[in-house]
Formats: C-alpha cells, sequence, structure tokens
C-alpha cells in the first residue's frame, strides 16, 4: 500500500532539524526500497525548509503510522504536524526514474484537499513534468480525500494549475526538491 505522508516544520526548528539530519537520513536509508518520493519543501526565500514529503510503499495504515510517528524529527519535536494519507501512484513509477533527473528547474509539491467530488483521478495528458502524482486516500482506500503531485514547473502558479480549479477545499503549493544524501 502507497501512504503520502508530509511533516511540517515547527517555527523555529531549524537548529533541531539540522542537528538531527544525520539521524533523519539514517532512518530514511531504513526504508530505501519502500520509498517512491521524498524531499525537504521550503519557504519563498528558497533555503528554509518548512517541511518533508515522503510517498512510501507499506505493508498497511499501521506500519505507515510507525513509519511517520517514528522518525527521529517528529519524535524530537521538530515537526508541527503530520499528513498521513494513503496514495496512489498513477504513474506507477518512483522519483529516482523522473526523466527529468534530479536537478534542473524548479520542483513544487502541490498538494489539493478534498472538498467533496473526487477530482483529477487521472494523469493529465501533459505529464512529462510530474515527478509523482495520485490520490489521497482514506485508510482503506476507498474515500477520496484530495491529490498530491510533485513536478518541475517554472513557477508556483504553473505548478498550482496543475489540478482542477475547484473541487478542492485548500491547494497548497511548496516549493520542493529531491531528498536524500548530499
Amino acid at each position: 500500500m502507497e501512504f503520502f505522508c508530509y511533516h511540517r516544520d515547527r517555527p523555529a526548528s531549524l537548529a533541531l532539524r539540522e542537528e538531527l539530519q544525520e539521524a533523519h537520513w539514517t532512518y530514511m536509508d531504513g526504508y530505501a526500497k519502500e520509498l517512491i518520493a521524498r524531499g525537504p519543501t521550503f519557504a519563498a526565500d528558497g533555503e528554509t525548509p518548512t517541511g518533508s514529503v515522503h510517498v512510501v510503499d507499506l505493508s498497511g495504515p499501521a506500519a505507515a503510522r510507525a513509519f511517520a510517528f517514528d522518525e527521529p524529527n517528529q519524535r524530537a519535536g521538530v515537526y508541527r504536524d503530520v499528513l498521513l494519507r494513503r496514495w496512489r501512484n498513477l504513474l506507477g513509477r518512483t522519483m529516482w526514474d523522473f526523466p527529468g533527473g534530479p536537478t534542473g528547474g524548479d520542483r513544487y509539491l502541490v498538494l489539493g484537499l478534498g472538498a467533496g467530488r473526487a477530482v483529477d483521478l487521472t494523469v493529465p495528458a501533459d505529464r512529462d513534468e510530474l515527478i509523482a502524482y495520485g490520490p489521497l486516500l482514506s485508510d482503506d482506500g476507498t474515500a477520496w480525500l484530495g491529490t498530491a503531485v510533485l513536478l518541475r514547473a517554472p513557477d508556483p502558479k504553473t505548478a498550482r494549475a496543475v489540478l482542477s480549479a475547484d473541487g478542492y477545499a485548500d491547494v497548497e503549493v511548496h516549493a520542493w526538491e529531491f531528498g536524500g544524501r548530499r
């Protein structure tokens, strides 16, 4: 089962995040085979971390909760909250399979939080810039709760346009980059 996990940083937690960087990477190394995508999100300055995205294939909701809540930054208080949802990998690949590679161009997380009827259940026709794309679902996989997309785009407005104009209670766009050890 695939899961989307987005840890949002607590204000003023940067020093603690930096202190725990190696512990975070070591923890993620233990899930290397299960990871579909990963990486930090950033504030408008492009430098200050605001969160951490992990898309992971695990045995079920209990394993996903353990993954999300046993993460060292989570346990130490770096994050203020966690969004954890079932997810369906509509591209059928990992971020490492993205033809555009890990560098070059701006990358974004577009997170659409559902507001009723399901929308954006199929991959857009112009998929060349999509890194990861899929619906956010309830634990049992039956209820649509939104859509999560990682993509390369020239700017936040273009990134936002990958999702329908309506059908969402809220749409967030975050600067994002490929994660992992540097």
